[in-house]
């Protein structure tokens, strides 16, 4: 299980159900993928084919939505 917490444009921000318990949270396009680190501070972890401009705005979202990808973490996860 994946579930969606936002979308923005062609990016899909989701975590999935069994992985690792640091805070983070997975970014998908057309293009590619990439896997950002929540705490201690937003950063990337994993990039899969996404280019710098599409790393940006993906991060640039997650700055914005930081609040709620945190909160649907802990009610997701406990």
């Amino acid at each position: 299980m994946s579930p969606t917490i936002f979308q923005y444009r062609n990016f899909r921000f989701f975590f999935f159900s069994r992985e690792e318990p640091r805070m983070h949270v997975h970014v998908y396009t057309p293009n590619g993928e990439a896997k950002f680190w929540l705490t201690p501070k937003v950063e990337l972890a994993i990039n899969a084919g996404l280019k710098t401009a599409e790393l940006k705005t993906a991060q640039t979202q997650i700055l914005r939505h930081e609040d709620e990808i945190k909160a649907a973490w802990k009610k997701h996860f406990g």
